[in-house]
């Protein structure tokens, strides 16, 4: 995720993050682009203040928390607000499927600028079959998407994290490829025709499909 938002445009964001967790992209950012504001909508109210008294947010300047679920806090924001969208929303260590609809992309789309950029963290593993329909979802959507992760985990071999990067208007892939590959967790970064044949015809997920986000075997915590 960092290396996307490193390759943004310079300057500060305004960034929606949902799924707060301990706010690691909001003061990551806060830390890389003084100025930026954040509004991070985190539905457990005890995990927000216990992250506010561990971690003291009120030292990350123009930080807001609301305490509300994804896709009700999504639709209390403004219209083409958003230069960074964060979705990274587990329940336990499962994505809720209903923040990986049609529907929801939807509303996040009109929440981007023209030129905003979607972020979004998932999880799976053998077959891939619930980041192939989440990518078909969002390709739908948007006109320009990347997807990268560990080769391990895009080969199905384990199960793991992969990051969905989608945007209107353009990703430096080119520069993200590179960054991906050169990092401390090297990772493949797929886009265009590659995206398709990984998508291989998988439907979009639509509000009501009976889908089940995947769940990590137990080992991966063990």
């Amino acid at each position: 995720m960092a290396d996307v938002i490193d390759l943004l445009d310079e300057g500060p964001l305004n960034c929606v993050h949902v799924g707060g967790g301990a706010c690691t992209i909001p003061r990551y950012v806060a830390a890389t682009r003084p100025g930026s504001r954040h509004i991070v909508i985190e539905p457990d109210g005890l995990l927000v203040n216990l992250i506010r008294e561990q971690l003291d947010l009120k030292a990350v300047p123009k930080l807001k928390v609301r305490v509300a679920g994804g896709r009700e806090g999504t639709q209390g924001l403004w219209d083409g607000s958003a230069d960074l969208f964060v979705l990274d929303a587990f329940t336990g260590a499962t994505m809720p499927v209903e923040l990986a609809t049609a529907e929801y992309m939807a509303d996040i789309a009109r929440v981007l600028k023209p030129t905003g950029t979607l972020l979004i963290n998932l999880a799976d593993g053998k077959g891939l079959a619930f980041a192939r329909r989440l990518t078909a979802t969002v390709r739908e959507r948007f006109g320009h998407v990347a997807l990268m992760a560990e080769p391990g985990i895009l080969r199905g071999r384990r199960f793991g994290n992969l990051i969905l990067a989608a945007s209107p208007y353009r990703l430096p892939v080119d520069l993200l490829t590179r960054a991906a590959a050169g990092g401390l967790t090297q990772a493949r970064c797929m886009y265009g025709e590659t995206l398709t044949k990984f998508v291989a015809g998988a439907p979009p997920i639509k509000d009501g499909d009976p889908v089940l986000a995947p769940v990590p075997p137990p080992a991966v915590f063990g």
